[in-house]
């Protein structure tokens, strides 16, 4: 049953990855998107891409969600009210232990993948309480529900996603407005290439010798945790390729 047809759902970091194919997925069910992201060419050429194939309106900004006053701004100027929300825009920089660890990095990570999520989250969800209707869904991650060396700092803020996501719903209680996450393990994007900053043969090796999830096997149980009946909320799904086991169990093939 499609709950979706007609929504309005605004995702971030809509530009690659789950973010792009959250926007795909949605578009088949029919939904109105507004698309965020960096780079304005890729939201550009996806925005015409699916309103050809699906026939749906889709609204684009580009800005980084690092900014807090292009946030504010962009909301101000919204047109339409948003029934979900995709907080989706994340990164992880580096693998380097705490001793070692570059300032730069961690600020790029606490503040888009933390501090981001917050201010969206913040000037979205009082129209969600004013409507009594509406849908947050965080991306989080495996690093959220378990450390890893090297991983303090991207840990923290995805635990740092739990708590807020955790919150939230308790903070809509008596509401209708529901909250949710999803938390992958291993998924093939362009997040370790990031993480190890365009270093494309490092990043391929994270998951050589075993299939790990793509950006559409996350999209697919947002999207069904969003087409579920009003009165359902699930509040975390954590999601591992059958090859992973934990943080650091990974079967890979010889």
């Amino acid at each position: 049953m499609n709950r979706l047809e007609g929504k309005w759902v605004l995702i971030t970091g809509a530009t690659s990855g789950i973010g792009k194919a959250c926007a795909e997925l949605f578009a088949e069910y029919g939904c109105q998107l507004v698309l965020t992201g960096r780079r304005a060419e890729r939201l550009t050429d996806l925005a015409i891409t699916l309103e050809e194939e699906h026939g749906i309106s889709v609204q684009t900004a580009a800005f980084d969600i690092r900014d807090q006053e292009a946030c504010i701004q962009f909301v101000r100027g919204l047109e339409e009210p948003i029934d979900i929300l995709v907080n989706n825009a994340g990164l992880a920089k580096g693998l380097d232990s705490i001793q070692n660890g570059e300032f730069e990095d961690w600020n790029a990570m606490i503040d888009t993948n933390v501090k981001g999520l917050l201010t969206m989250t913040r000037w979205i969800s009082p129209m969600m309480i004013e409507r009594n209707s509406g849908h947050i869904i965080n991306i989080g991650s495996t690093a959220g529900h378990e450390t890893y060396p090297g991983g303090s700092v991207y840990s923290a803020t995805k635990y740092a996603v739990k708590a807020i996501t955790e919150a939230t719903k308790k903070d809509f209680h008596g509401t209708k407005v529901r909250v949710s996450m999803v938390s992958p393990g291993l998924a093939e994007t362009e997040f370790s290439n990031v993480r190890f900053s365009g270093d494309t043969e490092r990043a391929d090796s994270v998951y050589k010798g075993m299939e790990p999830l793509t950006g559409k096997d996350i999209a697919e149980i947002v999207v069904f945790m969003a087409n579920r009946p009003e009165h359902v909320n699930i509040l975390d799904s954590i999601v591992m390729p059958v090859y992973q086991s934990s943080a650091q169990m990974v079967h890979r093939d010889e």
